[in-house]
């Protein structure tokens, strides 16, 4: 079940990507900015072969922008097989292979679904088990499992913060994640997102209550603020 497709993406991996953005999600975090991809059948129903032939397309010009694909959602491992097919695919025509991922199902993924897969885009929405909780509705724990996972194999990852005002900003909330995290020689960079409202619209048209509606988008003195933080524990951080 996809949900859809972008072209052009200089966000989610190295180069130039394609993101295909499958259904199916087991959070349910109050920022989401995609809540039409929670539910599997919300997506449509498509074949690994289609995706990978349309794929194919245009492999030559992302090889060629140093790019690849990118597996997002929802939660690319809900759907392990259908996702691990495609991604065998796109290692065949030559093309860096990412996924993005709370890592909450990282139990799932055995060794051969992370042979196909070159870079980890992992989100750790918080370092607090019951922030998480309260953010997510999950625990933090599988996450945390499979972020030392990565870090034992050497799998390339980079750690995505989504700055939320409120809820996920709190310096030892921060300073959690950073001291985790700065250990671990995979992680290529930490991220830090920027809570907006581009998403708002998408839950009043499911008629969903959003729990983040009166929630100010993070201004530029708190984010430089996190950025700082994650460096001063000895991260990469952008």
């Amino acid at each position: 079940y996809c949900h859809s497709y972008e072209t052009s993406s200089r966000y989610d991996g190295p180069g130039v990507r394609v993101v295909l953005f499958v259904s199916g999600c087991l959070l349910r975090c109050t920022y989401c900015h995609n809540p039409d991809t929670w539910h599997l059948k919300d997506g449509t129903y498509v074949s690994a072969q289609h995706v990978l032939y349309r794929l194919a397309r245009s492999a030559s010009a992302i090889k060629a922008l140093d790019g690849g694909l990118t597996i997002s959602g929802g939660e690319p491992m809900v759907q392990l097989a259908f996702t691990k097919r495609i991604f065998a695919g796109a290692k065949k025509m030559g093309l860096h292979t990412a996924i993005e991922t709370s890592g909450f199902l990282g139990d799932r993924a055995d060794d051969s679904y992370l042979s196909v897969v070159d870079l980890v885009l992992l989100d750790i929405k918080s370092s607090n088990p019951d922030t998480y909780r309260k953010v997510t509705g999950r625990d933090l724990a599988p996450t945390l499992r499979f972020a030392e996972r990565l870090a034992s194999i050497g799998k390339p990852a980079r750690v995505r913060f989504t700055l939320v005002p409120g809820q996920t900003d709190d310096p030892a909330n921060v300073e959690g994640i950073a001291k985790f995290v700065a250990p671990m020689k995979n992680v290529e960079w930490v991220e830090v997102q920027p809570f907006h409202q581009m998403g708002a619209f998408k839950w009043k048209a499911m008629n969903i209550e959003y729990k983040c509606a009166d929630t100010p988008p993070a201004p530029p003195e708190l984010t430089k603020r996190v950025i700082e933080q994650f460096r001063a524990a000895g991260c990469r951080a952008r």
